[in-house]
C-alpha cells in the first residue's frame, strides 16, 4: 500500500557543483532543492565577491528552465583573504558564508589555510558582521590517524576558534563522528552541524571489507558503525542543530578509479529517496522535513521555502541512472545498497 509524505521543498546546505562541463551535466539534479549553499573550491578557488558572482551567474546558466535552486555562494578562506571583502560580499549579497578548508584536507583545498592566527581578523570580522563560518572539520597533521581527524580537529582548532571568537556562527560541515555530534549539541544557538546523505548509509566497511569500493571512498572518510548510528540518531532527533548537507561531490571515473582516487560521493539524484528510506527505517519520518527543510533554514536566518513536495512510497522502485555523463566522462551515483522505494514529485 502507498504512502504519500507531503514536505516543505528541501534545501541542501552543502553542495558541490563543480564548473565547465561537469556543472551543466550536474546541476539538474539539485535543481528541485530550493537552496544549496555551494562550495568554493574550484581551480582556482572563489575567493572575492566578484568572483562568486561571477561563478553563481554560471550556475544559474546551467540549471534547466524552471528550476527553482538558488545558489548561496561563498568564500573560500585563505590565508590572505580581506576581511573588508568578505563583509562587502555579505552586504551586497553576493554570498552566504565562508568556507575553511585546512590546506590540504579535501578535494581542490591547497589554497586552503596553514596559520588560523592569519585569519583572526577575518573571523573577527565575520562574527561582528553575523557571517556563517562553515568548517571542514579535519586536521591534516601527518601522525594524525585519518579516522581521528575529526575528533583531533574539534579538540587543536575548532574549539580554540570558538573560544577566541565570541559570536561566530559556525556550521560543523559533513560531521561523521559521535564526537562531532556531541560537541555541536554542546554549543548554542551559533553552532550548527550538516551531516551528508551516504554517511548516514555507509560504515568504513562499506568501503574497505570484501574488496575496495572507491564510489564510497569520501573526506571524511567514513567511520566506525557506533559512529553512523550516532549520525542516524542526530538526524532523526528533529533538533534544531542538525541539517542536511549532502556533500554531493562528483568526480569523473576516471578520476576515481585511480590508485589514489579522488574522494567523493554524488549522491545529488537520489538523496530524497535514500533520506526517505532512512527516517522510516528509524520510524522518525514525522522528522524528515526538520532535518531537510526547516532547520538549516531557520541557522541560516531564512524562512522556510514556499513550495512543497510529495514523497509517496509505492511498490515499485524508484529508478536512478548508475551513472550521468559530463562531456566526455562519466560519473557514478551513489548506490545506497537497497531499493528506493520513495518517490518525489512537485505538490
Amino acid at each position: 500500500m502507498n504512502k504519500s509524505l507531503t514536505l516543505t521543498v528541501p534545501d541542501d546546505w552543502h553542495l558541490h557543483l563543480r564548473d565547465g562541463a561537469m556543472l551543466h551535466a550536474v546541476a539538474a539534479h539539485s535543481a528541485g532543492f530550493g537552496r544549496a549553499i555551494i562550495m568554493p573550491n574550484l581551480v582556482p578557488p572563489v575567493v572575492t565577491g566578484a568572483q562568486a558572482a561571477a561563478y553563481r551567474d554560471r550556475i544559474l546558466a546551467a540549471l534547466p528552465p524552471g528550476a527553482r535552486l538558488q545558489p548561496q555562494m561563498t568564500l573560500y578562506l585563505t590565508d590572505s583573504t580581506d576581511p573588508a571583502d568578505v563583509v562587502a560580499a555579505h552586504q551586497a549579497g553576493l554570498i552566504r558564508a565562508v568556507k575553511l578548508y585546512p590546506a590540504g584536507a579535501t578535494t581542490n583545498s591547497a589554497s586552503g589555510v596553514t596559520d588560523f592566527d592569519r585569519v583572526r581578523p577575518v573571523l573577527e570580522a565575520m562574527a561582528q558582521a553575523g557571517i556563517p563560518l562553515c568548517v571542514h572539520g579535519e586536521v591534516t597533521d601527518p601522525a594524525v590517524d585519518i579516522f581521528d581527524r575529526e575528533a583531533v580537529f574539534i579538540d587543536r582548532v575548532l574549539d580554540p576558534i570558538r573560544r577566541a571568537t565570541p559570536g561566530l556562527r559556525v556550521v560543523m560541515e559533513h560531521i561523521t563522528t559521535a564526537e562531532g555530534v556531541a560537541y555541536a549539541r554542546s554549543g548554542g544557538g551559533d553552532l550548527g552541524a550538516t551531516i551528508t546523505t551516504h554517511h548516514l548509509v555507509i560504515n568504513r566497511n562499506a568501503i574497505l571489507a570484501g574488496g575496495i569500493r572507491p564510489h564510497y571512498y569520501c573526506l571524511p572518510v567514513a567511520k566506525r558503525e557506533t559512529h553512523r548510528l550516532a549520525l542516524r540518531q542526530a538526524a532523526t532527533s528533529g533538533e534544531a542543530r542538525f541539517f542536511l548537507g549532502t556533500d554531493s561531490a562528483p568526480h569523473p571515473d576516471s578520476a576515481k578509479l585511480q590508485p589514489c582516487g579522488c574522494a567523493g560521493c554524488f549522491t545529488a539524484p537520489n538523496t530524497m529517496s535514500i533520506l526517505a528510506q532512512v527516517f522510516e527505517d528509524d520510524g522518525a519520518l514525522d522528522r524528515l522535513e526538520a532535518f531537510t527543510s526547516l532547520n538549516g533554514a531557520a541557522f541560516y536566518g531564512l524562512p522556510p521555502n514556499a513550495g512543497k513536495i510529495r514523497l509517496t512510497r509505492r511498490d515499485t522502485p524508484a529508478e536512478y541512472p548508475a551513472q550521468i555523463t559530463a562531456g566526455d566522462e562519466t560519473v557514478t551515483v551513489f548506490d545506497p545498497g537497497f531499493p528506493l522505494y520513495w518517490h518525489q514529485e512537485d505538490v
